[in-house]
């Protein structure tokens, strides 16, 4: 019973990879004229580089190089630090962010296996330490580019009800139910629901459950 439920499950598993490259594949080729003007777009707004590269945890915690379109510019006050993120995201970089159009780029990284179409999205490498061991859960599949959070309410949403979802994806996954969060993720961004947190440019940071902007 028990060899016949893991062959199951990796025929899912595999299922569930074709659909990634397939359905990157097919995205990166379709929206080419649109990564291209993009591109330019950000590069004339923004300067070079036309990407942010980010650490992230991915499947059980292994950090990978997240890539997306630059959102923000490189503005530091007096200090030389990094100015508050509200400071710096341009209009440019609201508008792909209401679009989704900054996560164009993750589908390299859902072709090179780093992520997935759907799944928990990949959060700061600072919060791993941050977790409870039952939120550390959302770490036993692939992130994704878009998730049950992300249709859901997305960043309206306190930290501490993300993590609920996360972990009820975890629990729940099957490749329909990937299937349906793409489906709803398609009218999430058509209404340009959910961009950001009461008060903030996106999401305040993760400070751990419990803790000032656990549950902001």
């Amino acid at each position: 019973m028990v060899p016949r439920l893991l062959r199951r499950l990796n025929r899912s598993r595999a299922l569930k990879r074709a659909i990634d490259v397939a359905g990157a594949g097919a995205g990166l080729l379709v929206l080419a004229p649109v990564f291209g003007g993009v591109t330019a777009l950000v590069l004339w707004r923004h300067g070079w580089p036309p990407f942010f590269v980010q650490a992230r945890p991915g499947k059980d915690g292994r950090v990978f190089s997240l890539v997306k379109f630059r959102t923000m510019t490189n503005e530091r006050g007096p200090d030389g630090e990094l100015l508050p993120d509200a400071n710096r995201l341009t209009r440019l970089g609201a508008f792909l962010r209401a679009s989704s159009l900054d996560e164009l780029p993750e589908l390299f990284n859902v072709l090179r296996g780093e992520m997935s179409l759907v799944g928990p999205r990949p959060l700061l490498v600072q919060y791993l330490d941050r977790y409870t061991p039952e939120q550390r859960r959302r770490h036993e599949v692939p992130p994704g580019i878009t998730g049950l959070a992300q249709v859901r309410g997305r960043n309206t949403l306190d930290w501490d009800s993300k993590f609920a979802l996360d972990l009820e994806y975890v629990d729940q996954w099957s490749n329909l139910l990937d299937l349906r969060i793409l489906a709803e993720t398609v009218a999430v961004v058509l209404r340009r629901e959910g961009i950001s947190h009461e008060g903030e440019a996106t999401m305040p940071e993760f400070m751990g459950s419990g803790a000032d902007g656990g549950r902001p």
